[in-house]
C-alpha cells in the first residue's frame, strides 16, 4: 500500500485512540467516558496589546447557571476572567474584571460571580472582601469585608448563603513557618437575596473556630469549604490537620474532628531521579486541602498537605468523623503506572492530591481528583462503600480547580502553571461526557516485580522494533532519571504496555543520556547517549548486551568534539554496507563546524572502529525557535526515517515530521573533509496526529520504530513530568508497505 496521507496518519492515530479500552482498575465504562475536547490557554483572554508572554493563571473556576460562561480567577494579573464556552470544544475569551487584589477563589449564585480577593499589607495585617461581580456586565456591584485574608468561597446548593474560609495564612519563612502565628483565622457567612447579592455586606458573620484542633487550636487556618443541600459546610483547617462542620444558618460549629493520618507502601519517596516504588510513608496527617461533598452525610478530602504532612491521597469520611475509605497507595501508583509520577518530587509529598470535585452524569456519581503535581485527575465512581476507579484524565501543568457541569455533560480543570521561557502555559480543560471509550493513555506499565508497584517510567526518548517479534518494541528514557533505562513494551495490546525493564550498567560513566536504541543484528543493543559539555556528559555511542551490560562506549572524535554543543546524538540505527555493518547516529542540530540549518548524520564502522559522515538538510523555523533531529529509524538497505521537529509546543508547535533519505546516494567522508549533504524527502506531518488529543501539543516527538510487521509507531517524550504535563503520546500511524515508497 502507499504511504499514509496527513488524513491516513491521523485516522490510524485515532483507531488507535479509540480501540476498546478496560480502565485500568478493570472497571468497563459502560456508562460512557471523559474525553477532552479542548485546552484554551489563559493569554488567550488578555487585551489587545498585551504581550501574550505576560505571566497568567488559571486557578479556581466556576461557571454561570446554565454553564456556557466559565468564570476564573487568575492571581497574577489580580483579574477575573470570562470565557465562553457555549460551544465547549472552541472556547473563546468574554472579557477580565480588575478587582484590585488577589483573587483566591470564585463561586456563582444567581447572575452574580462572588470572589475572595485578598488585599492584606502583610501576615500580620490580613485583609481582603467578597467582590460581587455580575456575570452580564462585568461590573463589580458590592464589596463586602470579610476581617481578613480569603481563601475558598462556597455557595449553597439553594443559593441563600455564601462561607468564606478565612485563611489568615502563615509567614512560611517565620520560625520555620510553625504555627500558631496570629490572627486566627474564621469562616465568615453572608445571607444572599434571590439575586446572589449579600444582605448583610456591612455586618459579615463570623464563626470561631479556635479552640477545635489539637494542633495550634489557637490559631485556625481554614483552607476549604463545601456546603452540601442541608446549607452545612465542611470546612478544611489544612496546617490543624483538622475538619469542622458548621451550621449556616445558626453561625455555629455543630462537629469537628482530626483529620488523622495515613499511611502508603511501596511509592517513591527517595530524593533522587526515580520514579521506582521502593519507599513507604507511616502515619503522616493527612493535612487536607480541598474538600467536597458527596451527599447530605459523606464528603471527600484531597490530601495535598502542607505544614508537617500529606499523605498522598484521598479520604471519604461521614458526618461523625469515622472514615468510610482511604485511597493509601493508589493515586502514586496511578501517576507511576501512567508514566505521570513527578520524580522530582518523591521525597517532598508526591502526586500532590489537592483538588476534588463530585459530579452525577449518566445518573452515576462520579468524584474527581487532581494531582497537582503529576498533572492529572483520577475519576472514580461512588459506590456508597469504597470507590469504584474507572478513568485517568491528563491535564495540563498544576491542576488547581476543578468543576462538574452535569447539565452539559462536562467537567473543567483549571491549570495554574504559566511560564512563557519553559514553554508551560496556564490553560483551562474541557472534558466532554458521554464517548465510548477513553483517548487516554495510549501506553501504561505492568507490575514491577522488585518492588510490587507499577514499573515507574516516564521520558522516553527513542525507540526500536523488534525485528522477529512484531508486537515487542524497546525504548530507552533520558537522564531526567538517575538510571539509564531499558523498556520492553508490548505493542500489540491498546494501550500500549511497559513490560519490563533492565538498566545501563558497567559503564565508565556516573551518567548517560540516552536518546537513542537500535537492536544489534549480532545481539544486544546500540545506544545513542547525548552529550552535554556543562555538565561532563560524554557523546556516545554504546553497545551494549541484552541486560544491559555496557560492552563498549565509542567516542566521537575528537576533533569533532571539540565543535560539540549541547544539542547532541539524537537517535542510532543499525544497516550493512556490502555485507558488513554500519551504525549511524543522528546529531540533533548545528554544531559550532555546521552551517546554518545543517546538522550531521554519523556513520560508525565496528570492525574499521571509523567515523564518517554526511550533513542533513534542517527546514528552518517557522516564527522563532529552532529546528532539530529527534530520531533516525532504518527502512531497508541504507533508507531510513528520521524525526525532524521544532522545539515548539502548544498552538505554536509548526513542524513535527518525518523525512526520508537514502544514504545510498552519497559517500560519507570523515570529519575535517568536505561533508557531501543528503537530500530529505518529507513524507509525513505529524501534527495531526499530535493534536488529536485536544490537549497541549507536546515539543518532543523523539521514538520511531517500525514493527515486524510494518507497523509505524511514535512516541512523545514527557520530559519526566519536569515543566511539562506528564503527557504522553503513543501513535500508532498505521501499517505501510516500505517498498512501496
Amino acid at each position: 500500500m502507499p504511504f499514509p496521507t496527513v488524513r491516513g496518519a491521523r485516522a490510524f492515530a485515532l483507531a488507535l485512540l479509540g480501540a476498546t479500552i478496560l480502565s485500568p482498575a478493570g472497571a468497563a465504562l459502560a456508562d460512557g467516558a471523559f474525553n477532552r475536547i479542548a485546552t484554551f490557554p489563559v493569554y488567550e483572554t488578555l487585551p489587545d496589546g498585551v504581550d501574550r508572554k505576560t505571566e497568567t493563571s488559571a486557578e479556581i473556576i466556576s461557571a454561570s447557571k446554565d454553564g456556557n460562561t466559565l468564570i476564573f480567577t487568575d492571581s497574577p494579573s489580580n483579574a477575573l476572567v470570562f470565557v465562553d464556552a457555549s460551544q465547549a470544544d472552541a472556547p473563546k475569551s468574554l472579557g477580565r474584571v480588575a478587582l484590585g487584589g488577589e483573587p483566591t477563589s470564585v463561586s456563582v449564585a444567581a447572575g452574580v460571580a462572588l470572589v475572595g480577593v485578598n488585599t492584606s499589607k502583610s501576615y500580620v495585617e490580613p485583609s481582603g472582601n467578597l467582590s460581587v461581580v455580575t456575570i452580564d456586565g462585568h461590573e463589580i456591584a458590592a464589596r463586602c469585608d470579610v476581617k481578613g485574608q480569603p481563601d475558598s468561597v462556597a455557595v449553597s446548593p439553594d443559593g441563600k448563603y455564601v462561607a468564606i474560609a478565612i485563611e489568615n495564612e502563615r509567614d512560611e519563612d517565620l520560625n520555620d513557618g510553625v504555627i500558631p502565628q496570629m490572627p486566627a483565622g474564621h469562616l465568615a457567612v453572608f445571607d444572599l437575596d434571590g439575586n446572589g447579592m449579600p444582605t448583610n455586606c456591612d455586618a459579615v458573620r463570623i464563626v470561631d473556630m479556635t479552640g477545635l484542633a489539637d494542633i495550634a487550636p489557637s490559631d485556625p487556618e481554614p483552607e476549604f469549604v463545601s456546603i452540601n443541600a442541608d446549607n452545612i459546610a465542611v470546612v478544611t483547617l489544612q496546617e490543624n490537620n483538622h475538619i469542622a462542620l458548621v451550621d449556616l444558618a445558626a453561625g455555629k460549629v455543630t462537629a469537628h474532628f482530626s483529620a488523622g493520618t495515613s499511611s502508603a507502601d511501596a511509592i517513591p519517596t527517595e530524593k533522587a531521579r526515580s520514579s521506582d516504588g521502593t519507599g513507604s510513608i507511616k502515619d503522616v496527617p493527612r493535612e487536607p486541602d480541598a474538600v467536597a461533598w458527596i451527599d447530605e452525610n459523606r464528603f471527600v478530602t484531597a490530601n495535598e498537605g502542607d505544614y508537617k504532612g500529606g499523605s498522598r491521597g484521598f479520604t471519604i469520611f461521614d458526618t461523625t468523623g469515622a472514615i468510610l475509605f482511604d485511597s493509601g497507595a493508589d493515586l502514586e501508583h496511578m501517576a507511576m503506572r501512567h508514566g505521570h509520577y513527578p520524580a522530582k518530587r518523591a521525597h517532598k509529598k508526591g502526586a500532590e492530591p489537592e483538588g476534588v470535585t463530585v459530579g452525577t452524569f449518566g445518573g452515576e456519581t462520579y468524584i474527581f481528583v487532581s494531582a497537582e503535581r503529576a498533572n492529572f485527575a483520577a475519576v472514580y465512581r461512588d459506590t456508597g462503600a469504597a470507590p469504584e476507579f474507572v478513568q485517568f484524565l491528563p491535564t495540563n501543568v498544576g491542576p488547581e480547580g476543578s468543576l462538574a457541569l452535569p447539565q452539559r455533560d462536562l467537567f473543567v480543570v483549571a491549570n495554574e502553571v504559566d511560564s512563557a521561557e519553559d514553554n508551560v502555559r496556564a490553560a483551562v480543560g474541557l472534558y466532554r461526557f458521554g464517548s465510548d471509550t477513553p483517548a487516554y493513555p495510549t501506553i501504561l506499565s505492568d507490575k514491577d516485580p522488585k518492588t510490587g508497584a507499577p514499573i515507574g517510567w516516564g521520558a522516553l526518548s527513542g525507540m526500536a522494533a523488534d525485528p522477529q517479534s512484531p508486537g515487542k518494541v524497546f525504548a530507552v528514557s533520558d537522564s531526567f532519571y538517575d538510571a539509564a533505562r531499558i523498556f520492553t513494551l508490548d505493542v500489540s495490546s491498546s494501550p500500549v504496555h511497559i513490560t519490563s525493564y533492565v538498566d545501563l550498567h558497567g559503564g565508565t560513566a556516573k551518567h548517560y543520556d540516552l536518546e537513542g536504541i537500535a537492536l544489534r543484528d549480532a545481539g544486544g543493543f546500540w545506544l545513542a547517549s547525548e552529550g552535554h559539555p556543562k555538565k561532563e556528559l560524554a557523546h556516545l555511542l554504546i553497545q551494549a548486551a541484552a541486560d544491559g551490560t555496557v560492552i563498549r562506549e565509542i567516542p566521537l572524535p575528537e576533533a569533532l568534539t571539540a565543535q560539540a554543543e549541547r544539542f547532541s546524538l539524537e537517535g542510532v540505527s543499525e544497516f550493512t554496507v556490502d555485507g558488513k555493518p554500519r551504525v549511524v547516529v543522528a546529531v540533533q542540530r548545528e554544531w559550532g563546524d555546521d552551517p546554518k540549518d545543517l546538522t550531521k548524520l554519523g556513520i560508525f564502522d565496528p570492525e574499521a572502529e571509523a567515523w564518517t559522515f554526511v550533513r542533513y538538510p534542517l527546514d528552518a523555523p517557522k516564527d522563532g525557535g529552532w529546528v532539530g533531529l529527534s530520531e533516525i529509524t532504518h527502512l531497508d538497505g541504507q533508507r531510513f526515517l528520521v524525526i525532524e521537529r521544532d522545539n515548539k509546543g502548544g498552538p505554536d508547535a509548526a513542524i513535527k515530521q518525518l523525512a526520508l533519505i537514502d544514504l545510498s546516494t552519497v559517500t560519507p567522508k570523515p570529519f575535517g573533509e568536505d561533508l557531501p549533504t543528503v537530500e530529505k524527502r518529507v513524507i509525513m506531518d505529524l501534527l495531526p496526529a499530535m493534536q488529536s488529543g485536544h490537549g497541549w501539543t507536546p515539543d518532543k516527538v523523539e521514538g520511531l520504530a517500525v514493527t515486524a510487521d510494518n507497523r509505524l509507531l511514535a512516541v512523545t517524550d514527557n520530559d519526566g513530568v519536569d515543566d511539562a504535563s506528564g503527557e504522553t503520546m503513543f501513535l500508532d500511524l498505521g501499517t505501510v508497505d516500505t517498498a512501496g515508497w
